[in-house]
């Protein structure tokens, strides 16, 4: 389907894109950065993080970026005290109903989580913590599931679904009770489906997903992989 070349403003700044594109995609391409952790390049959009709501002249409410294609003579804020204090609470409550502990974690200093809460100046947070006891799945001979650390992101079920092909992740329960699960809630380990291809762990934003082995701060996740695979697709 032909797209048509359409004009906005960003933050003040007029900028050029097609129909079919994102306001986040236009703003990555023209160095806007817009907090985000459900979102992957090459991965479906599915809007479930909320970090990346901006404001759009005339609608009623804050609207999601990754999720909203752009029109012609839109106006966009992605950067305004009241976005800020939307995501900080976001944050503050992502922080406080899992068990994030940076200073013991393998994603020490490459968690996606800790670096948005830190652009955002988060040194503590004013809500109280719920110290949830959800399960750690280590039965899997290479890598870890601890779910204490999970934000619900579905990037693991995306990755799995759409780029491997196994289907060996879901979500299970509903508000806080919903946690992610392997082959109907059979432990990792016993999976029929999944192939040991560690996509999941790599592009987990947090250490919910890690490798075995790795100590605090030693796992470095890449996700850069997801632009080569759909490149090569496309080109088929």
């Amino acid at each position: 389907m032909n797209s048509n070349v359409v004009t906005l403003s960003i933050n003040g700044k007029e900028v050029s894109g097609r129909d079919d594109e994102t306001i986040l995609e236009l703003a990555l391409e023209n160095g806007i950065q817009i907090p985000r952790l459900c979102y992957l390049e090459g991965l479906s959009i599915v809007g479930a993080c909320r970090l990346c709501m901006v404001e759009v002249l005339g609608a009623k409410g804050l609207i999601a970026a990754c999720a909203t294609r752009i029109t012609e003579g839109m106006v966009v804020q992605t950067d305004s005290e009241r976005l800020a204090e939307y995501r900080r609470s976001i944050l503050e409550m992502l922080f406080a109903e899992g068990f994030h502990v940076c200073s013991v974690c393998v994603a020490n200093g490459h968690c996606e989580l800790q670096t948005q809460a830190a652009h955002a100046g988060i040194d503590h947070i004013d809500l109280p913590y719920l110290y949830p006891r959800r399960k750690v799945d280590a039965s899997h001979r290479l890598f870890g599931l601890d779910a204490n650390r999970c934000i619900l992101c579905t990037r693991c079920v995306r990755v799995c679904s759409e780029i491997e092909g196994a289907r060996t992740w879901s979500v299970s329960g509903r508000g806080i009770e919903a946690h992610i699960i392997s082959d109907f809630a059979t432990p990792w380990g016993e999976s029929t489906t999944c192939t040991s291809c560690g996509k999941c762990v790599q592009v987990c934003p947090t250490g919910a997903l890690f490798m075995k082995g790795a100590s605090t701060a030693e796992l470095e996740k890449r996700t850069d992989f997801l632009s080569w695979i759909t490149a090569m697709r496309e080109q088929r």
